[in-house]
C-alpha cells in the first residue's frame, strides 16, 4: 500500500514486530527510539528483507522539547505520515500504592500519557492537512481492570483509553481514525523494564503460561489499519486464552 507509519518505541517487543508487518506488506516505516545501535539494526534489516523506505528518529518521548524539535522535520524528510502507532510504553515496580517509589510513577506518567499527547499533537497537523490518515494507541487490560500493586500504570493505560476516545470525538469531521489496542499478557522485555532488570522475576510472569507474543500484537494493528474507509475500530481488547480479565491469568 505504500503508506508512510510512524512507530514510536520500534527497537524491541510490539513496536518492532509493528514495524516488520507494516514493511513486510510494502508500507515505509519511520522508527522512533532511544537506542541508536537498535533502531540501526532494524532499520537494516528491514531494508534488506523488503526493500521499504525506512528511516528512524532518536526521540525521547517523555521529553517535549525533543518531540518538539525532532518529530515535525522528521515527518516532512519521511514524506508524511499516514500511520501513527503509538506504542512507546512501560511500567515501573509492582507494589502498593503507599510503598511505591514516585520516581517510577513519574516516569510511566511521562512515558505513557504525556509521551503520546506530545507525539500525537505533532502528527495531527499532517493527518489533518490531508483529511486521513490513522492513529493506534497501545492501552492494555491494565486500564480497563484496575490490579493490586499496579495503580499508576493502571491509571495511565486508562488514560490511553480515554484519550483516544476524546480525540476520535474532537477529529470526528475528518477522515481520521483512532483505535486504542487492549492487550493483556505479553511475553516481551516488558517485565524486566518493570522489573528494573530483575530477570528472573520477569520470567516468573510468564512461567506457567502461554502468553500472547508481541507479533500477535502487530497483526491485530495491521488488522486494524487495514478497513475500508467507511469502518473505523475503535477498540480491541486480546487476551491470552488462559486469562480471563487483566488481573485474572490461571498457571498450570
Amino acid at each position: 500500500m505504500n503508506r508512510h507509519v510512524l512507530i514510536t518505541g520500534a527497537t524491541s517487543g510490539i513496536g518492532l514486530e509493528c514495524a516488520r508487518i507494516f514493511a513486510q506488506h510494502g508500507d515505509h516505516v519511520l522508527l522512533a527510539g532511544r537506542r541508536e545501535e537498535r533502531l540501526a539494526a532494524v532499520k537494516a534489516e528491514l531494508e534488506t528483507a523488503y526493500g521499504v523506505q525506512v528511516q528512524t528518529l532518536i526521540l525521547d518521548v517523555r521529553s517535549r522539547e525533543d518531540v518538539e524539535a525532532k518529530v515535525k522535520p522528521a515527518i516532512e524528510a519521511f514524506g508524511g505520515v499516514d500511520v501513527l502507532v503509538n506504542n512507546a510504553g512501560l511500567a515501573q515496580g509492582l507494589d502498593d500504592f503507599q510503598d511505591s517509589s514516585v520516581d517510577d510513577a513519574v516516569t510511566m506518567i511521562d512515558t505513557n500519557v504525556k509521551g503520546l499527547i506530545y507525539v500525537t499533537k505533532e502528527v495531527l497537523p499532517f493527518m489533518m492537512a490531508q483529511n486521513s490518515g490513522h492513529i493506534v494507541n497501545m492501552g492494555s487490560t491494565a486500564g480497563i481492570y484496575a490490579y493490586p500493586k499496579g495503580a499508576v500504570y493502571c491509571a495511565t493505560k486508562a488514560a490511553v483509553k480515554t484519550l483516544s476516545d476524546g480525540i476520535r470525538m474532537d477529529t470526528i469531521g475528518t477522515d481520521i481514525k483512532v483505535t486504542t489496542i487492549q492487550p493483556g499478557i505479553v511475553e516481551t522485555d516488558f517485565s524486566a523494564v518493570r522489573f528494573h532488570g530483575d530477570e528472573e522475576r520477569a520470567k516468573s510472569v510468564y512461567a506457567g503460561i502461554e502468553a500472547i507474543q508481541p507479533e500477535d500484537v502487530a497483526d491485530v494493528v495491521y488488522y486494524v489499519t487495514n478497513q475500508p474507509r467507511r469502518l473505523q475500530i475503535s477498540d480491541v481488547t486480546i487476551m491470552a486464552n488462559q486469562q480471563a480479565a487483566g488481573f485474572m491469568v490461571h498457571k498450570k
